[in-house]
């Protein structure tokens, strides 16, 4: 989309653009789908079309740009307040491009050209970044669905070949890409693109998914096309990735060096149900806490960024489970040790981002003196980590230090070097005999100019005389009015102010470009030297890149051990069956702290089916949720909330808890709840945990008690650990039933003050479920809950009559002298009686 058609001519100009307009509209056509921000001095400026959408997304005024024969819309940005319009027009969904100026002005047009391509997915500046990963995602389709994600500001891409459209949905869901390509035969069917758009409100963007193109980008990237894309899907997918993040980056992604194929099966299956209804990484009700809140006490980012992968995915093999136990338990005995190293992690920077800046050689002067302290670390951390064993003494051996490239950076840079490189003194003295040479000259020029004012004052007499300067004159001499009649005759006056006058010399004027020009060589030949050390430390990218998984791995398990240690967490067994004494709700123990009421759960084999009955409000969900945390915490490798805790491995942990409704596409709850279950009874193995809370409730009783019963039955028959809450009663008869089902129920008493609730889950059914009596705590009118109290005693009684004529009538009826069709006809009348209440 062109600008010019947005100008308005003015005069009878020939219609042709000003240089730099024209220049605007060259760089605006090269990235038609980015909004261009143009250095213009101090600000950055967008026009026509532009300028008006600027103005409309961020509030600022929108005035014009006026030349000869145009008036053109102009808005405009302080430089110094570009990151927070930036930062508000990415979550806009807005791409941005940035056109800098790349020179000096002078007499003629100044050059520019787009510096910087900004998109959510593909960002490595560290003041745009959060802490989380910040994944691109790329989707195509072919034998099953490709995901590939991305994330350059740590080098990180991995893909997956998964399925059907539930598994793309439920990772998609876990790495919550910040922005999502799909390839056309997804983007152009309205129908799933509105389903997409919907589920993830994130930006998408567009690229080719050619097959030949993504190959090329491939092979370019990894100098062939690596052997696990075996499936062209991947290959559209994962190419198509590279291509867009390496057009935003403006050239080769040197920090991305590997591809990894990743199978979600590998890991514990942990559906976005899953994930949302245990509030795993996003709570249910504003100002929450998560599971990931309670378990963040990491002292890095990558160390943040690391926990969030572990609880996408649980281990399954009982070795790594076990050695990541043993690490945490020993840091747990040995506090001073874990102490020490989380200090130091403490001091840590983002190695994970610094080493992927490093090796795109983007790191400014401050990210390379980060770097340098980071490093510094390792020699205190690897001291921390003697004696241990196991995966701890691994992690030692991975921590080997880098003394080469901190002395060259300790060499090269001040201790505190500017951000940019175009403030100049960064570079230590004595590092470049050049560069000493110029800032000697500069500083000689700079003390000649102090001396000066000294010199003068002795040589003329006039005691107030000045030595000043500003940006307009540069360096001048100043004179009172008082002391004209001494001025000496080689001075020239530049300005006559109120009650002093200004004056220059030639000499000052040759020392003050002796000045600038040293300055301004030093300055570039800083930019050199510091661009020679990160060419230099580029060599060291790979290996710093293994740092920093190996400081995030050691951050993990000391942030788990923390907690543990504060918590008094117990490091659970492994065992086939399910054994947990005393167990908490880890969020929401945090919550409520020691007013909390532990409870016990035992499951086997002969005893894997719970049904729990009780009131609302009892803690029926937080006791099926609190199983459901310890089994993933058990698989992440961490220490569980209980006095002890013996757990098998479970494949999955499926849950269909709440209500919820999805009325954009046109689902009831009553549909999305049946369609969770169905994903649960087509999915779920033998070896799976299952929670359950009230399904069925949103449809007739009747329908809701025969789906709940059939269901349980499918999985007592499945052998699969599942715990049931409910309030249908009649299915507390399945545990006479069915072997392997026990009835629990959470303890609850009316007393005089009302209905008091214990919280303890208790052997048995529940006798009760005290709703009218929930509904009094609740605040409903007296009134109401009045004749509810009424109505309840009269349906009982009416209940009893119904059953009780049941009985007589099956007792007395002779079923021998009946025919088939009387015989069905009665027990249907004995239907309708006891269904509809209906006494004859």
């Amino acid at each position: 989309m062109s600008l010019t058609g947005r100008l308005v001519l003015k005069g009878t100009g020939d219609g042709a653009l000003p240089p730099m307009l024209e220049q605007y509209v060259q760089l605006r056509d090269l990235y038609a789908e980015y909004l261009l921000l143009f250095q213009v001095g101090d600000f950055y400026e967008a026009f026509g079309e532009d300028a008006e959408r600027l103005s409309r997304l961020l509030g600022i005024t929108l005035t014009h740009k006026t030349s000869k024969d145009f008036v053109t819309p102009m808005a405009g940005i302080p430089i110094r307040a570009l990151d927070p319009h930036v930062e508000k027009l990415l979550h806009l969904g807005v791409k941005v491009a940035i056109a800098d100026q790349l020179e000096e002005p002078g007499s003629g047009l100044v050059h520019r050209n787009v510096t910087q391509l900004l998109t959510p997915g593909t960002l490595t500046e560290e003041r745009l970044l959060s802490i989380d990963e910040n994944y691109l995602g790329a989707v195509a389709t072919g034998d099953g669905y490709a995901l590939a994600l991305l994330d350059v500001s740590t080098g990180e891409f991995k893909c997956a070949l998964l399925t059907s459209r539930g598994a793309l949905y439920d990772e998609l869901s876990k790495h919550r890409p910040k922005e999502l390509l799909l390839a056309p035969e997804l983007k152009d069917n309205p129908a799933l693109y509105a389903e997409f758009q919907t589920r993830f409100p994130i930006m998408f963007s567009e690229t080719s998914f050619e097959i030949a193109e993504c190959e090329q980008a491939l092979s370019g990237q990894f100098g062939r096309i690596p052997d696990h894309l075996d499936v062209v899907a991947l290959r559209r997918a994962c190419g198509a990735a590279l291509k867009y993040a390496t057009f935003a980056q403006q050239g080769h992604l040197t920090m991305v060096t590997r591809l990894t194929r990743f199978d979600p099966g590998a890991h514990m299956h942990l559906p976005e149900s899953t994930l949302n209804a245990l509030e795993v990484f996003k709570p249910n009700s504003a100002g929450s806490l998560t599971l990931l809140d309670v378990l963040s006490e990491t002292r890095t980012s990558g160390g943040k960024r690391r926990l969030r992968a572990w609880l996408r995915q649980p281990l399954l093999d009982e070795v790594l489970i076990s050695d990541r136990l043993q690490a945490v338990e020993d840091l747990v005995k040995q506090p001073l040790a874990r102490n020490k190293i989380r200090s130091q992690l403490y001091r840590a920077h983002d190695l994970e981002r610094l080493s992927a800046r490093v090796s795109t050689g983007r790191a400014t002067p401050r990210e390379v003196a980060a770097l340098a302290r980071t490093l510094e670390l390792l020699p205190e951390l690897h001291d921390a980590l003697k004696g241990f064993s196991g995966l701890l003494q691994d992690l030692r051996s991975r921590l080997s230090d880098l003394p080469d490239a901190v002395s060259l950076i300790r060499a090269a840079l001040v201790e505190d070097p500017p951000i940019k490189l175009s403030e100049g003194g960064l570079i230590r003295d004595g590092f470049n005999a050049d560069l000493d040479n110029l800032r000697q000259e500069a500083l000689s020029g700079r003390t000649w100019m102090a001396d000066l004012e000294q010199t003068e004052r002795v040589r003329t007499g006039i005691g107030n005389l000045k030595v000043s300067y500003n940006q307009v004159f540069g360096y001048y001499l100043e004179v009172t009015s008082a002391h004209f009649s001494k001025i000496p005759d080689d001075y020239h006056q530049i300005a006559t102010l109120k009650d002093r006058a200004r004056f220059v010399r030639p000499d000052i004027r040759d020392r003050e470009r002796q000045i600038a020009r040293a300055e301004s060589a030093a300055i570039a030949l800083e930019a050199e030297v510091f661009q020679n050390l990160r060419d230099e430390l580029k060599a060291h990218a790979d290996h710093l890149s293994l740092l920093a998984s190996a400081f995030s791995d050691l951050d993990v398990l000391c942030a788990l051990a923390e907690v543990a240690s504060l918590n008094h967490w117990v490091r659970p067994r492994l065992s086939r069956d399910l054994q947990l004494v005393q167990a908490r709700h880890p969020v929401v123990e945090k919550n409520l702290g020691e007013k909390f009421i532990p409870n016990d759960a035992a499951m086997n084999p002969s005893r894997h089916l719970l049904v729990i009955t009780g009131p609302n409000m009892a803690g029926k969900s937080t006791y099926l949720r609190m199983v459901a945390l310890c089994a993933l915490l058990h698989q992440i490798g961490s220490f569980v909330p209980a006095e002890s805790a013996s757990l098998p491995l479970f494949d999955a942990i499926h849950t269909r808890i709440g209500a919820s409704d999805d009325l954009a596409g046109g689902r009831s709850t009553f549909m999305v709840e049946m369609t969770e279950l169905a994903g649960i009874l087509h999915t779920a193995t033998s070896r799976s945990l299952i929670i359950l809370d009230e399904v069925g409730r949103g449809t007739s009783t009747l329908d809701g008690l025969a789906i709940a019963w059939s269901s349980l039955e499918h999985l007592q028959s499945l052998g699969a650990y599942t715990l049931y809450a409910t309030h249908y009663f009649e299915l507390t008869h399945l545990e006479s039933k069915l072997p392997g089902v026990v009835n629990l129920h959470v303890a609850a008493q009316e007393e005089a003050g009302g209905l008091v609730f214990y919280h303890q889950v208790m052997e048995g059914a529940a006798s009760e479920s005290y709703g009218v009596s929930v509904a009094k705590l609740a605040g409903l009118p007296a009134g109401v809950t009045d004749r509810a109290d009424r109505l309840l005693r009269s349906f009982r009684a009416r209940e009893r009559e119904q059953y009780h004529e049941v009985l007589r009538r099956l007792s007395t009826m002779e079923v021998s002298r009946l025919t088939p069709l009387e015989a069905l006809k009665a027990l249907h009348d004995l239907q309708m009686m006891l269904h509809a209440g209906e006494l004859s």
